[in-house]
């Protein structure tokens, strides 16, 4: 099984992702991401695209190296990344689910204002990429194909997870931190990818 998780920049995909690491058995973070900032490091910038999934070879790779995980992998595997574009999700999550591989995508949402503060947090203002990017990703993502949405403003990330467990029907393990270690473990997280990135 793939839990895909997507949403605009700020939506709270990796924190979520590895929130229901923590609580699924046998499960693994399988980030696309990455490959992306691989690509960016290893074009030239005379050449390079604004946009790395713009490369139909990060779509490729990812699209087999997911399938070759899901075939070896007896575990859920979790992929937050954000995917607003039609024919490139059709070329991803569509081609795993014609193979037969169980995709469930949800989509997080929420109003650009909180959209907004989240970005606030993550020391992102007005011209970060992410905040420029923010409407027309919200627009698209609202459309049909990329449901199932789980609107978030009002939902803790606790909730947001017990959402997605709920609606693909799998059992979450106890979660016995108390707020501070959730508070540091989720830091953690955001540290860490900032740090991978750099």
């Amino acid at each position: 099984m793939i839990i895909w998780i997507n949403g605009t920049f700020g939506a709270g995909k990796t924190t979520t992702a590895y929130e229901l690491h923590r609580r699924i058995k046998d499960a693994f973070v399988y980030d696309p991401e990455r490959f992306g900032y691989v690509f960016m490091r290893n074009v030239p910038k005379e050449i390079a695209k604004s946009d790395f999934q713009d490369y139909p070879l990060w779509r490729e790779a990812n699209y087999k190296l997911l399938k070759q995980v899901a075939e070896d992998y007896k575990g859920v595997i979790i992929a937050p990344m954000t995917l607003t574009h039609e024919v490139y999700f059709e070329e991803m999550i569509g081609r795993l689910r014609d193979q037969g591989f169980e995709v469930n995508h949800f989509t997080l949402l929420a109003s650009t204002q909180t959209i907004e503060k989240r970005l606030r947090k993550r020391w992102e203002g007005k011209k970060s990429w992410a905040y420029q990017q923010m409407k027309e990703r919200l627009d698209c993502l609202s459309r049909p194909l990329f449901q199932e949405h789980i609107q978030t403003d009002n939902l803790s990330i606790d909730e947001v997870v017990e959402t997605i467990a709920e609606r693909i029907g799998i059992q979450l393990e106890p979660d016995n931190r108390s707020r501070v270690k959730k508070i540091i473990d989720r830091t953690g997280v955001s540290i860490k990818e900032i740090a991978w990135f750099k």
